[in-house]
């Protein structure tokens, strides 16, 4: 029983409103459940629904649709009655641990390196705007590779693949949870499938997501406009729980690029990766940092700014990496060395190599992120370094402290003290 308890042809007229051809059948008539297959294989040029009338425990009188036997195993004596009525158990031969083997699922294609991105040193570029130049030119030699979009291509800029190739978009409206579910399906019969939207609305579709990481899919997934720094779109637009989302994934690869380099790079990657991989990308341009050439292992992180001096570690990502190399500027005045690292592997991360860059900057160590304390860059930095038991001379975490309001990028990365100057107070307090 559903809301509409067993009037299958409530359910029948909803489907016909729709445009569906729909039937209603016995769903206990293994006859009339294949003969109703066989019709909905023949029907063209429509959708089919099929709406089967069900009993739950069928067949056993004191079980047959009745209430508060979900889920609940059966007693000894009820086991034994329940199965009389239903004609006899077979027999079962013991389990040979086969029933635990898992088949093997489509892992991703080999294909050929593409060639280094080209961006002028001195270019301006937003890094959602290079994941869409990236799936171009990833699908120029991965046939395999297809994008779905949930009806932001023009702000996730997967409009740029639609535009070179538009047979290799999909349309998937504002259902973001249908999308991922499209995207697993893709992905199941050995496409390379990319989905794309606010990062905020990939939180409509985390059950999907995470039913996904369960049976294995291995969907890449990009999340657009997430943290303040997308300014006037207000808190609502606004992703800052989406690390956190998909840290939290088995075995998920969550990636930040800063740069347009670095997101075509790792685009090329995620098409590699037999994992959910998640991309985060900003809003706002911002300078390229690294040559064409440059390589983005995963795990991995970048330093710049490094040198024999550097009195503590700034770790950014996106954007706070940006206004970190902007705080290393101010400090040098100042007569102040930091070294500055971008983590653009959020998951997995190399701890032994990132407590070494610490550990040369005498232990004192400073955070910045675009996103919510909890579960987003500093949890996942601080929790790699206790499992490799570095020792820290101090900590400061900077990062978004409560619900923000509309307003310009600038301001609201001096408001939650995320910026430049801020970045720079906290290295001079350690």
């Amino acid at each position: 029983r559903t809301m509409y308890e067993h009037h299958t042809e409530v359910y029948k007229a909803k489907f016909e409103a729709n445009g569906w051809h729909a039937e209603t059948i016995d769903g206990h008539d293994l006859a009339a459940v294949v003969a109703s297959l066989d019709r909905a294989r023949s029907t063209k040029g429509k959708p089919q629904a099929i709406v089967a009338r069900t009993l739950k425990g069928n067949g056993i009188s004191f079980l047959a649709d009745k209430d508060n036997w979900h889920g609940k195993p059966l007693s000894k004596d009820d086991l034994a009655k329940a199965i009389a009525e239903l004609g006899g158990a077979p027999a079962v031969e013991p389990d040979s641990g086969r029933s635990y083997a898992r088949a093997s699922l489509p892992m991703p294609p080999k294909f050929p390196a593409l060639p280094p991105p080209e961006y002028p040193a001195n270019q301006m570029v937003a890094t959602r705007e290079a994941y869409g130049t990236a799936l171009k030119h990833l699908a120029a030699i991965l046939p395999q590779l297809v994008a779905v979009d949930g009806d932001v291509k023009n702000s996730t800029f997967a409009e740029t693949l639609e535009k070179a190739m538009p047979d290799r978009l999909f349309q998937g409206y504002i259902a973001e949870q249908n999308m991922v579910s499209v995207a697993v399906g893709l992905a199941a019969q050995g496409l390379v499938p990319f989905a794309a939207s606010f990062a905020c609305f990939l939180s409509r579709a985390y059950d999907q997501i995470r039913m996904a990481a369960i049976g294995r899919s291995n969907i890449n997934l990009c999340g657009s406009h997430c943290g303040v720094s997308i300014g006037e779109d207000g808190p609502s637009q606004m992703a800052l729980e989406d690390l956190a989302m998909f840290r939290a994934i088995p075995g998920s690869v969550v990636l930040y690029p800063s740069d347009a380099v670095s997101t075509e790079r790792l685009v090329e990657t995620m098409a590699r990766t037999d994992a959910i991989c998640y991309m985060r990308t900003t809003r706002p341009k911002t300078p390229i940092v690294y040559p064409a050439d440059a390589a983005f292992p995963i795990p991995g992180f970048k330093v710049l700014s490094r040198t024999p001096n550097d009195r503590a570690t700034v770790i950014g990502a996106g954007v706070t990496f940006h206004e970190a190399l902007k705080a290393a500027e101010q400090l040098k005045v100042k007569g102040i060395s930091i070294r500055v690292v971008d983590l653009y592997c959020v998951k997995p991360i190399d701890a032994t190599a990132l407590a070494a860059e610490i550990k040369a900057t005498g232990g004192r160590l400073v955070i910045v992120e675009d996103h919510y304390a909890e579960g987003g860059l500093g949890e996942a930095v601080l929790t790699a370094l206790a499992a490799a038991t570095t020792p820290l001379a101090g900590v400061k975490h900077l990062a978004v402290s409560g619900v923000p309001h509309s307003g310009k990028p600038e301001e609201l990365l001096d408001r939650f003290r995320i910026s430049a100057k801020h970045i720079a107070a906290a290295v001079e307090s350690l």
